[in-house]
C-alpha cells in the first residue's frame, strides 16, 4: 500500500517515538513533538505504539492514495478534507483509492499528526524511523517530505473500527496561553535571585524561531547575572560557560536576552547556561505552541515534577486502552 505527496505542506516529516541512547554522541532523540496526539493518532488505528506518522507543522500536506487505507489525523486543529469535503479530527477516518486528503492552515495548534494503518514502512536509522533533518537522518532521506514522494504503508495488525474517536478529555489542549513548569537549577545560581523572580512573573511570547530544535521566547526582561570572573575556556558574556550537556527541555539565554527552550532535535550540548528545564510532562504542549502564543513559567518542586509525570502516564495508559 501506497500514498503519492501531491503538496508536501510547510514542513512534514516522518516521526515515530524517536530513538533512544545516542544523546551522548550528538545524536538527539528526534520523534514527535507531541508524543500524546502521536500515541492516540496510532491507538485510534491499532497500530503498533512505535509506528511512524507524518508530523506536519502548521500547514498540512496533499496526499493521494494508492489504496483504500484507515486513517487518524490528531493534534492541531488543522482541517482536513477528502477530495474538497470536510472531515473530523480525532476519528478514524476511511480514505478510498484515488482520493485526495488535504489540509488548510493550523487554527489551533501547531503541529498535526496523520497515522495510516498499518504505519509508514520507511528504513530504521539506529533503531528508530524518525527524521533528523540536521543529520539528514532517518523518514526519506533524512530530510521533510517533498513533491513527489511515495510512502510505503505497512499492513495493519487490526482491522480499524470506523468513526472511533479520542475522547477530549485525552486531547493535548491547545490554548493562546500555556502555563509551563519548570525545575530552576542547573545555572540559575548565575542569576540575581530577583531577576530570576522577574523572569518567572513576566509573560513571555513565542517567537518566529520555533521549530523542532528550538523555541525562542521574546517580550521578556533581560537577565541579571552575579558578578564572577569568568572561568577558563567559557569566554566574557556572563551567559556563557564552560561546555555542559543540554537536557531536552532545557531553557538556555544566549546573553541574558530571550530564553530557548530545547526540544527534540537540539543539540547535545554547548556553552551556554541554562537556567532551568521545563518538566518532562509540558514538553507536549511546547510542541503545539505556534508562535506568539503567549507563554508563562511556574517553579515547582521535584516532588510536583514527578507527580505531573504520573499523571501524563496514566493518560497514557487510558490512550493504549483505545486499541483494546
Amino acid at each position: 500500500m501506497s500514498i503519492e505527496v501531491i503538496k508536501p505542506g510547510l514542513m512534514t516529516t516522518i516521526q515515530d517515538q524517536g530513538r533512544q541512547g545516542h544523546y551522548h554522541l550528538g545524536i538527539p532523540p528526534s520523534g514527535a513533538m507531541d508524543q500524546i496526539s502521536f500515541r492516540a493518532a496510532n491507538a485510534l488505528l491499532g497500530n503498533d505504539d512505535n509506528a511512524a506518522v507524518l508530523e506536519c507543522a502548521l500547514m498540512g500536506p496533499e496526499l493521494r492514495f494508492q489504496h483504500d487505507m484507515c486513517v487518524a489525523i490528531t493534534g492541531a486543529q488543522m482541517q482536513p478534507k477528502i477530495d474538497g469535503v470536510e472531515q473530523s479530527l480525532n476519528q478514524v477516518l476511511l480514505i478510498k483509492k484515488g482520493q485526495v486528503l488535504s489540509f488548510g492552515f493550523a487554527l489551533a495548534g501547531a503541529r498535526a499528526y496523520i497515522a495510516f494503518a498499518g504505519g509508514i514502512d520507511v528504513p530504521l536509522a539506529l533503531g528508530s524511523r524518525s527524521t533528523y533533518v540536521l543529520g539528514a537522518l532517518g523518514g526519506v532521506e533524512g530530510r521533510p517530505l517533498r513533491a513527489g514522494d511515495v510512502l510505503s504503508i505497512g499492513e495493519p495488525n487490526v482491522q480499524p473500527v470506523l468513526d472511533k474517536q479520542l475522547p477530549e478529555i485525552l486531547r493535548t489542549p491547545l490554548k493562546k496561553q500555556y502555563s509551563l513548569r519548570v525545575m530552576l537549577g542547573i545555572y540559575s545560581h548565575r542569576v540575581k535571585s530577583e531577576s530570576l523572580q522577574q523572569f518567572l512573573s513576566e509573560t513571555w511570547m513565542v517567537s518566529s524561531e520555533a521549530d523542532r530544535i528550538g523555541y525562542r521566547l521574546k517580550g521578556g526582561s533581560p537577565l541579571e547575572f552575579k558578578p564572577r570572573t569568568p572561568p577558563f575556556g567559557a569566554g566574557d558574556d556572563p551567559s556563557n560557560i564552560v561546555d555542559a550537556c543540554y537536557p531536552i527541555g532545557s531553557i538556555q539565554v544566549p546573553s541574558g536576552q530571550e530564553p530557548i527552550i530545547l526540544h527534540r532535535d537540539a543539540v547535545s550540548g554547548g556553552g551556554y547556561m541554562m537556567v532551568g528545564a521545563v518538566i518532562s510532562a509540558d514538553m507536549d504542549l511546547v510542541g503545539q505552541m505556534p508562535p506568539n502564543t503567549k507563554v508563562n513559567f511556574v517553579e515547582v518542586t521535584l516532588e510536583e515534577a514527578l507527580k505531573a509525570r504520573q499523571a501524563r502516564h496514566e493518560c497514557l495508559r487510558q490512550i493504549q486502552k483505545l486499541k483494546l
